[in-house]
Formats: C-alpha cells, sequence, structure tokens
C-alpha cells in the first residue's frame, strides 16, 4: 500500500513498502521477503503467570487498555522533529510496532530496526526477565494531525479539553505529537521497554515528558482489580466491566462510522494530580471517609453493604442529613450523576520525592478510557470541580488528550490505515 514521503522541494513521490522498510532502519542484509517473515512471525504464548505471562501486541484493540492493570507503568510523549511527514511518521510506527510485538514475547528487539545514524543499542538489561504481562500502547495527540499533513482526518472528539476550575497545569508535562503507554509486572522489564521506544525514535522524535508510577499486585480471591492509592483508597471499584458488551461500548470506538483506523481504538485522558498527603493524613477517619462516600477498610459505601454494593444515595440519617453528602466525590462522580458518563480508569501512584517546600511529590496518574472523552471524562470532571469534597486535597498538575488507534493486525504496524489512505 503506497503512502507518501518529502522528497525535493514543494514535490511529493510515492512511499513503497520497500521504501517504507528502508526509513524505518531494517538494514538490507536483513533480506527483504525474510525481514518481513520475522516481523509476522508468531511464536507459541508463554505460560501464564509471573515473569513469563504473556499479553500478545496484534489483535482488534491495542493491549493495555482492557488488560487488567499492571504493577509498573511508565507514560511517555514525543513530539516529532522538524522534519518529520508522514512517511517518517509511519516509518517510526513501524519500528515501534516491530519492537513492542518482540519485547511483549520476551524477545530481544534486533539491531536490524534501529534507526539510521544511531550509535545507542540494546545493552540487554532485561534480558531473561521474560515478558512481565509488558503491554505498549501508542497514541496521538491533535497536533500529530498537522504534523503529518492529516489535518482533515483529526477526529472532532481529539478537540482540546476545555478548562476546569482550580487546575494548575504545566504545559511542559502535557500534550505531544505521540503518546506511549509502557506497562508491565517487573520494573525493570518496563524501564527497558522505555529505553527502547526512546532509542529507536532517534533522529524523528524526542521525548517531551515521562510520568513513572506503581500499584500493588493484585489480591488473590478478589472480585475487581481495584488497587490502594495513595490517600489509603481503594480506586477502581466502581470500573465498568470490559467484559461487558454495553460497557465495552463506551470504552472502545464502535460505531459504525469510525474511520477504519480508529475502529476498536479509544481515547485516553492523563492527568498527573498530587495529592495533599500531609494535610490529608491529619484528618480524621470519619472526615476522609465522607470525602470519598465509602469505608476505608473495604470500600462498602456508607450506606452499607460490600464494595461492590451500590450507594444509596438517597438513604438519610435520622436528622434528615444524607448519609452519603451532597458533595461526596462518589455521589458527585457516579453515572447517574452525569448523563452515564462511563470510563476504564486504570491510574498508578506516583511518588517523586520532596517539594521544595519539603511536602510528598506524590499522588495519582490518572489514565481513564473512554469511546468519546466530549461524553466521558469531561462532564464527569465540570461536576467534580463544582465542589468535590475530595477535590481539595488535591491538585491537578498535568493533562493531556491522545487518541488511540485500533489494533494491529499481524505484518503491521499502528495507526497503518491512517498512515497509508
Amino acid at each position: 500500500m503506497p503512502t507518501e514521503a518529502s522528497g525535493a522541494p514543494g514535490r511529493r513521490r510515492p512511499l513503497t513498502r520497500r521504501a517504507l522498510l528502508g526509513a524505518a532502519g531494517f538494514g538490507a542484509a536483513a533480506g527483504g521477503g525474510a525481514l518481513v517473515a520475522a516481523t509476522v512471525r508468531e511464536s507459541p504464548a508463554a505460560p501464564s503467570g509471573g515473569a513469563r505471562a504473556t499479553v500478545p501486541f496484534h489483535g482488534p484493540q491495542q493491549a493495555g487498555i482492557l488488560h487488567p492493570r499492571q504493577t509498573h507503568a511508565h507514560l511517555a510523549a514525543f513530539d516529532f522533529g522538524a522534519r518529520t511527514d508522514r512517511g517518517r511518521a509511519a516509518a517510526l510506527l513501524l519500528r515501534w510496532s516491530t519492537a513492542a510485538q518482540r519485547l511483549t514475547r520476551g524477545e530481544p528487539v534486533g539491531e536490524e530496526i534501529s534507526p539510521p545514524g544511531s550509535r545507542a543499542a540494546d545493552t540487554g538489561v532485561a534480558l531473561g526477565a521474560g515478558p512481565a504481562s509488558l503491554t505498549l500502547t501508542f497514541g496521538f495527540g491533535a497536533s500529530f494531525f498537522d504534523r503529518v499533513g492529516l489535518a482533515a482526518a483529526r477526529p472532532e472528539a481529539l478537540a482540546p479539553l476545555p478548562a476546569f476550575p482550580d487546575d494548575r497545569l504545566d504545559p511542559a508535562r502535557g500534550d505531544g505529537d505521540l503518546f506511549v503507554q509502557i506497562a508491565a509486572d517487573d520494573p525493570l522489564v518496563c524501564l527497558h521497554a522505555l529505553r527502547t521506544v526512546q532509542r529507536l525514535a532517534h533522529g524523528e522524535a524526542k521525548t517531551r515528558w515521562v510520568m513513572s508510577g506503581f500499584t500493588t499486585a493484585p489480591v488473590p480471591g478478589r472480585t475487581a482489580p481495584t488497587h490502594r492509592n495513595l490517600m489509603g483508597q481503594l480506586d477502581g471499584t466502581a470500573n465498568p466491566s470490559p467484559a461487558d458488551a454495553a460497557a465495552r461500548d463506551r470504552i472502545l470506538v464502535t460505531a459504525p462510522g469510525a474511520p477504519p483506523w480508529l475502529a476498536g481504538g479509544s481515547y485516553v485522558v492523563v492527568r498527573r494530580i498530587r495529592m495533599l498527603l500531609d494535610h490529608w493524613d491529619t484528618l480524621p477517619q470519619e472526615h476522609r471517609e465522607q470525602a470519598l462516600g465509602r469505608r476505608a477498610a473495604d470500600g462498602s459505601p456508607l450506606t452499607g453493604g460490600g464494595e461492590h454494593t451500590a450507594p444509596d444515595l438517597t438513604a438519610n440519617r435520622p436528622d434528615g442529613v444524607p448519609v452519603i453528602a451532597h458533595n461526596a466525590h462518589i455521589r458527585l462522580a457516579a453515572p447517574g450523576a452525569n448523563g452515564g458518563a462511563t470510563m476504564l480508569r486504570r491510574g498508578w501512584s506516583y511518588y517523586d520525592g520532596l517539594r521544595a517546600d519539603g511536602t510528598p511529590d506524590a499522588g495519582m496518574l490518572f489514565v481513564a478510557w473512554q469511546s468519546d472523552p466530549r461524553t466521558g471524562f469531561v462532564p464527569v470532571q465540570q461536576r467534580l470541580a463544582r465542589g468535590d469534597a475530595l477535590g481539595r486535597y488535591l491538585v491537578h498538575e498535568a493533562s493531556s488528550l491522545f487518541v488511540v488507534p485500533g489494533g494491529v493486525r499481524p505484518g503491521g504496524y499502528v495507526a497503518q490505515a491512517l498512515l497509508e489512505i
């Protein structure tokens, strides 16, 4: 399938599959046919569990959206260089896709896909560590479409997020042409994948920002993948189940009119939310539970039951005061209070030491997947910004929105249907 790349000034020339492979840095010594066979060959899945757990890179959706949250993550954004065009962007995504399929199988990436002019090599940092449930998920910011000459293809839902009251956003830690979510159950495997992605971007894209997070391993016997955050709360209790067809329609782009490159994809909102832990830790437990609307011990709503019992938002105490306060987080964030707005949250905690004032630079990397941010994240955050009791202990410091293309077929690369139109 042809695409285009810049030739002489003022001219555009078709870029063949062979030319794209060359631009991606695949050495001629690898042999055209042999190389393509190497990129599509699938090895048997490794045994599940532990370091050998394997999450396939290929599929109808990109891995890392519906898969259970891993214990370590790096979120990164990249900006293209001045020379990037559609063909060069495709070459980078081919390198990244080829590396991702090998890394997620626990295999060496191979030096034949190193970018032209790069002197860096894989030093084998994670050799023998196994796949460790590694996933790499790739997305695009709004600026991506301008940079590659595809502004007309930019989805309407990728419009900038509105400004929210009390946000204190650092522009240097938001947005970007490209987004990569890297997650694994082994910190070394996770970091090696990040370093590989950065190495393969040589000459084409520079890292704009990186945010790193962690969480606890799943607790055996739990009915949902909830984890405690740094406030001591169970997080993710009200997440939609990816196994539910209706919920998947709120997470993934499944509309009949979606362009082929976006079908099965999603939109992801990334927010760096600092928690005012020194203040929070001094509050009485009752106050902390009222702010959220749930018990700290087991995540059950204040109206009773277990963690997954639906809260009774109509229940009042004998004096007529609502059991779950009007400004409690779970009341304001409930889908029923926001027109059915639904997101799949896969956040990680972060701890980056101390700030200049001696307070912890710690909190949550909020990662929310949805089929349309205009009917998912935006209405919920607008409601929370109008008086969420939990919000007074949080500072939103970075914010980004990316569109994530659908899954990758064997032999293809991320967003191939977009870049070769």
